[in-house]
């Protein structure tokens, strides 16, 4: 079962540039509010420490109070500042505790595989999340998967992932999640050794050409001599 935390929001009015600016410098997050039910949206704002210690609670439901009515609400998405990396909006979804949501939940690898520690391979992991559907409240903090089994080719789709019976799985069954595959080794192409060869001919050549220079000087200097 997920942990629901309460979040203190405050109904924003003001929506320009300026307004928004300002209430990111002050510490305070802006955000929209949506429901499943309603197409109506609600402006809030939303301390920036508050939103940290949300984080750190490990939930996935949290509590609100927005527009006069006590809601639960998921985070729908949450985007960050290209440079800087600060938090600078949060959109809330608020779901029925009684109907099925899809979700994104983080991929968890436990252990080692055979083929890294055994034979030499190298693990990639490809997939970081794998969607689900489920009610609000069977939403899981990760999924763990076991990797100790894998050998050198081996692979993790998501429809080999073992799933608890109150989820679904929504992502496409041969997404792939997890390989091992053999390491990389430098090739040598061919014009790589025409390359190398034409090198050590060049050389060859200019040995050869010196040795011939050099006996026809010294034929020459011999027949001088004789004259």
């Amino acid at each position: 079962m997920s942990k629901e935390y309460k979040l203190e929001v405050e109904k924003r009015t003001k929506a320009n540039k300026k307004d928004l600016k300002e209430l990111r410098k002050s510490g305070k997050i802006p955000g929209i509010y949506y429901s499943y039910d309603s197409k109506e949206s609600l402006p809030f704002f939303i301390e920036q420490s508050v939103i940290n210690n949300a984080i750190k609670s490990d939930a996935n439901i949290f509590a609100i109070n927005v527009g006069g009515k006590d809601r639960t609400v998921l985070f729908k998405s949450v985007q960050y500042h290209p440079v800087t990396e600060q938090m600078i909006h949060i959109d809330l979804y608020g779901v029925n505790m009684d109907k099925p949501v899809v979700v994104k939940v983080p991929i968890n690898l436990i252990g080692t595989p055979i083929g890294v520690k055994e034979e030499g391979g190298i693990l990639n992991q490809v997939s970081q999340e794998i969607e689900v559907k489920c009610l609000p409240g069977d939403i899981p903090n990760v999924l763990d998967i076991n990797i100790d089994e894998l050998s050198i080719g081996d692979t993790i789709i998501a429809e080999s992932v073992k799933l608890d019976d109150t989820l679904e799985l929504i992502s496409s069954t041969d997404m792939l999640i997890v390989s091992v595959t053999v390491p990389m080794k430098e090739v040598v192409t061919e014009s790589d050794e025409e390359l190398e060869d034409g090198e050590d001919t060049g050389s060859s050549e200019g040995a050869s050409e010196e040795a011939s220079s050099s006996d026809s000087g010294e034929g020459a200097s011999d027949n001088s001599g004789d004259q």
